[in-house]
């Protein structure tokens, strides 16, 4: 069976895109990651135009995988976080097609993620229900049953206790308040207790910066599912990028 090419996965951030070159076959990056900043406005042709200019930087021609921080519904963002609100019913993947020359394929970013950790990290190989969280500057959220993903979960604005979950308990809001990694990791525990009552998984897995300190907080859970820490971290999103499209 012939090689396949390794495909382009961008993802973009509220302050910064990054790109790389992925062996899809493995998950792995095949080339240094490319960082720009995103820009301020972060307007959907200043953003395109980032995305033209990583697409130039690679020299490369064929599919790329894009992330977007909003809700995704067929190329289309529905929603826009930490980016300009005029995304909002944007046709992403034909902007960024147009742009690049090249066919471009945008999923929401923590579902991208999340695809990452399924297919080659934490939740590899696992069956059942399995929830990827990123707890970042908001909570990112994926939910695979078999393998199979649900997407836009967006379960880090679920309600709970009467608030938006993330506006209490994102790492960026533990950082703000200066909580200890008990206060925090006692409140996350409610919040995981909560979400298995919705949704009975069996594994969760936990990414973002904060989940390299696993072992300061992970004490304080108490679930029924197991709890592991993410493998990827911050190559997770252009990685399940490029290889969600290498599976259309």
């Amino acid at each position: 069976m012939a090689k396949k090419s390794p495909i382009l996965g961008i993802d973009v951030g509220g302050s910064g895109i990054k790109a790389a070159l992925v062996d899809v076959s493995k998950g792995e990056l095949v080339s240094d990651r490319h960082r720009i900043a995103t820009p301020q406005p972060s307007t959907p042709e200043a953003v395109a135009d980032v995305i033209a200019q990583m697409v130039k930087h690679f020299d490369y021609q064929g599919n790329v995988g894009c992330t977007m921080p909003g809700v995704v519904q067929h190329g289309v963002l529905k929603t826009a976080a930490n980016i300009d609100k005029s995304w909002v019913d944007t046709d992403a993947n034909k902007l960024f097609s147009e742009a690049t020359g090249c066919p471009v394929s945008v999923m929401n970013d923590a579902d991208a993620a999340g695809i990452a950790e399924v297919t080659f990290g934490a939740g590899k190989e696992q069956r059942g229900v399995i929830l990827v969280l990123t707890f970042g500057t908001g909570i990112g959220s994926a939910l695979f049953v078999n393998g199979h993903l649900v997407p836009n979960a967006e379960l880090g604005h679920l309600e709970y206790k009467g608030y938006d979950t993330e506006t209490r308990m994102s790492a960026k809001i533990k950082e703000d308040k200066k909580m200890s990694y008990k206060k925090w990791g006692k409140l996350v525990n409610g919040y995981l207790q909560y979400l298995e009552f919705l949704f009975s998984p069996d594994m969760f897995v936990i990414g973002g910066g904060i989940s390299k300190k696993s072992d300061k907080f992970f004490p304080y859970f108490e679930t029924k599912a197991k709890v592991v820490t993410a493998n990827l971290l911050n190559e997770a999103g252009i990685v399940g990028a490029a290889y969600a499209v290498s599976q259309d």
